[in-house]
């Protein structure tokens, strides 16, 4: 009988909807860092923030890359990005928002791009939910709701733009 090993590596996007110039090398060293080589992104204007950037860039590497890659962007408070991760068979999907003022949100995200909610967040929304009301608003935090809003501008301004291939060193 023999048996499978499950996959360890994955792939991904990072989404840098809106850097400011004087930045945009401060994320290629940080990604870089996660990546384990020099990182250079095509940047193109972002026409919803003028005088800031966007950039995407593909990546492929471990499983939990995203949220290292995420992690070391975090150290610009200023900047709005995604960072997707897709499943594997022995790990779920995840997409990993950040837009200022708000924070980052963390979704576990299905092979066709649906957030999923697991079943004890519901049974815990619905264990603190007074109203259909508390409800309503618990499940749009669930679902990343308030930041979508707020990403949806960035992301129809990047249609057609470039994208980097970024890959890990092994």
């Amino acid at each position: 009988m023999t048996t499978t090993r499950a996959s360890s590596h994955t792939r991904g996007v990072v989404f840098m909807h809106c850097c400011p110039s004087a930045v945009a090398p401060h994320v290629e060293w940080a990604l870089a860092g996660e990546i384990g080589r020099p990182v250079r992104l095509e940047w193109t204007a972002q026409p919803v923030t003028p005088m800031h950037l966007r950039a995407e860039a593909s990546w492929s590497g471990p499983i939990g890359t995203a949220a290292r890659l995420a992690g070391a962007l975090r150290a610009w408070p200023m900047l709005v990005f995604e960072v997707t991760e897709d499943g594997t068979s022995s790990s779920d999907g995840e997409r990993l928002a950040y837009v200022p003022g708000r924070g980052f949100h963390r979704s576990t995200v299905s092979a066709n791009g649906d957030v999923m909610v697991g079943e004890e967040r519901l049974r815990g929304l619905l264990a603190r939910a007074r109203t259909a009301d508390d409800y309503a608003h618990g499940l749009a935090e669930l679902l990343g709701t308030a930041w979508d809003a707020e990403l949806e501008p960035y992301r129809l301004g990047g249609d057609g733009a470039p994208v980097s291939l970024l890959h890990q060193v092994v």
